[in-house]
């Protein structure tokens, strides 16, 4: 299984990888999407239609990937940065129309034995994070990343720790921090988020355990007392606004900053 879909313009370098591991013509059974966010589901479409498979997701996703909703508006008034950069990053949902699947309800996945989903909701209604008991890897997604997103600094060192999930985009706090603690209750061996490197090692399930147990939330933002109300048919209702202390400038520094590490991206790619 493909687990994610990555950014827009993904489409070619992931069939590319999936046939320089597992052979010429080689393609999974199926798209597992943790959840629906732009960086998550980028090439989603194009992967779908060129291999034939379904996209599979948590029926609380659905929504936001069959055209009926937004995601609740981004949020970058909590300041760090992720929080500015997030000013030009989308917040719309998709539509893959009747490529969308609902995840098998007993827990099971589709494709290479052994996995089973999890709902770890917070960052968005419908997340799923992914586990493998057999040897303890967990496949976190964006229940919480394994980088400081609101760290400018963090961007370039790429520093492994466990840290909150993307502020901006995470709507539930209270929930997140439920999802945490779940994930953290398993133990694991290995650990991969969407955002940071992976992380091994006989002291992870420490460190994790460690951060749930001192998970702490924003200390501002639109979300934090009153999350949005999100049923099966995608967003029902909105808090309002919240004052934005960094818009002054922000546009700019985010195009400078996003600028940048698209940049430093390319040049390791290069060296790779």
């Amino acid at each position: 299984m493909l687990v994610d879909a990555g950014l827009k313009g993904s489409e070619g370098y992931i069939p590319r990888s999936v046939e320089g591991r597992f052979g010429a013509g080689a393609r999974p059974e199926a798209i597992v999407l943790t959840h629906g966010h732009f960086d998550h589901v980028g090439a989603a479409r194009d992967l779908a239609e060129g291999w034939d498979v379904p996209i599979f997701a948590h029926p609380l996703e659905a929504p936001y990937l069959t055209g009926r909703s937004n995601y609740p508006p981004r949020d970058p008034t909590m300041g760090g940065a992720i929080a500015q950069m997030s000013r030009l990053m989308p917040d719309h949902g998709y539509d893959f129309g009747d490529r969308v699947r609902e995840l098998p309800a007993d827990g099971g996945l589709p494709g290479p034995p052994g996995w089973r989903w999890l709902h770890t909701p917070g960052h968005t209604p419908g997340h799923v994070s992914l586990y493998r008991e057999a040897d303890g890897v967990l496949l976190a997604a964006d229940a919480f990343a394994t980088m400081n997103l609101d760290s400018w600094s963090a961007y370039l060192t790429r520093e492994r720790e466990f840290s909150r999930p993307s502020p901006p985009f995470t709507s539930d706090w209270g929930t997140a921090r439920e999802s945490i603690e779940k994930l953290a209750d398993l133990e694991p061996a290995v650990v991969a988020a969407g955002h940071g490197l992976a992380m091994s090692g006989e002291d992870v399930a420490y460190r994790l355990g460690e951060f749930s147990a001192g998970f702490t939330p924003p200390l501002r933002g639109r979300y934090l007392a009153s999350p949005p109300v999100a049923g099966e048919d995608g967003v029902e209702e909105l808090p309002p606004p919240a004052p934005d202390p960094y818009a002054r400038g922000a546009g700019v520094l985010a195009g400078a900053s996003v600028a940048g590490l698209m940049l430093l991206a390319l040049a390791r790619r290069r060296r790779r």
